[in-house]
């Protein structure tokens, strides 16, 4: 058979012609050829007829036809074969790593070892706790520890407030609360446990105002002194002139934490306030919201340092 993809005549094998048979007594002087097979090609010679000499090349073109599509199947059925074995074997290691390691042969993806270069995470899983609340440090003595005087409470000398410009003239503090008082918010003061009141003096544009920090030991002791305030803190002039002294005022009464606080605003020229007055009521209201500032800016300070700090028992659970 010629190479594939080659073609040529085969080689042509003529009849032979049929030997005569010799005497039994007289040995064969060289082997007799074997009889030969009619060639695949060309007609078969009949009786009396002589052999055909040239091929049938059309039958030959036929026969290396049918080869070459016989040989292109079994290329394409054996590519598709394998195509399915390879499917097939990927389905069996999908279907079998849902079993065990042990029974599937490979590991179960929750035991597949970590690479060197992802770590296991080392933060706790625990949620930390909420920040806690700064109204609490200031709500008891106990809680609130952060040293307390008139140069902490009222640090600025010149504090702007809402954008109008004061000027700090005096401080003081009293112990004896009764003393910083006037009318009956003396009693109401020293009959719900008062320490002692902070009081300081800001004068602006012919208006002075002076404020006073009554402190007690709890904030339900501070509530109830200002639902019951009566009267008003005194005011303190230091070494400017009086104010406010047995003449119209405005007052303020308001309480945060453990702190009430009180506010009497007037003229520096000791003239009574009208009723129709809108400076010293904005100066009252000014000097009072800004002492609820100072007061919740040291309420804080306090929880933050408490986080920053944590107690030794919240260290050692952690």
């Amino acid at each position: 058979m010629p190479p594939a993809g080659q073609f040529g005549p085969p080689p042509v094998l003529l009849p032979q012609a049929p030997q005569q048979p010799q005497a039994p007594s007289q040995a064969p002087s060289q082997p007799q050829p074997l009889p030969q097979q009619p060639a695949p090609w060309g007609p078969v010679p009949g009786q009396g007829q002589a052999a055909s000499q040239t091929p049938d090349w059309d039958a030959l073109a036929d026969t290396t036809a049918s080869r070459g599509r016989r040989r292109k199947w079994l290329l394409i059925g054996g590519g598709a074969l394998a195509t399915i074995a390879v499917a097939g074997t990927v389905a069996a290691l999908v279907v079998g790593s849902g079993k065990s390691g042990k029974a599937a042969g490979l590991p179960s993806p929750q035991k597949l070892p970590s690479s060197p270069g992802s770590p296991e995470p080392s933060f706790s899983q625990v949620a930390p706790p909420p920040p806690p609340n700064p109204r609490d440090f200031i709500a008891s003595a106990d809680k609130d520890k952060a040293p307390l005087s008139t140069k902490t409470l009222f640090p600025h000398s010149k504090p702007s407030l809402d954008k109008r410009k004061y000027d700090r003239t005096a401080t003081t503090t009293n112990n004896d609360c009764a003393s910083a008082a006037q009318g009956g918010l003396g009693a109401v003061l020293t009959g719900n446990g008062c320490r002692e009141v902070l009081r300081a003096t800001y004068v602006r544009d012919g208006v002075a105002v002076t404020v006073g920090v009554a402190v007690f030991d709890t904030k339900a002791a501070a509530d109830k002194a200002k639902e019951q305030s009566t009267g008003n803190i005194e005011s303190f002039a230091g070494d400017g002139p009086s104010f406010c002294r047995a003449t119209a005022c405005r007052l303020t009464a308001n309480a945060e934490g453990r702190y009430a606080y009180f506010t009497v605003a007037g003229y520096t020229n000791g003239k009574a306030v009208p009723d129709d007055d809108k400076d010293a009521l904005q100066a009252g209201r000014d000097v009072a919201g800004y002492t609820f500032r100072r007061i919740m800016a040291r309420a804080n300070a306090q929880a933050a340092a408490s986080v920053a700090t944590p107690s030794p028992g919240a260290k050692k659970q952690a």
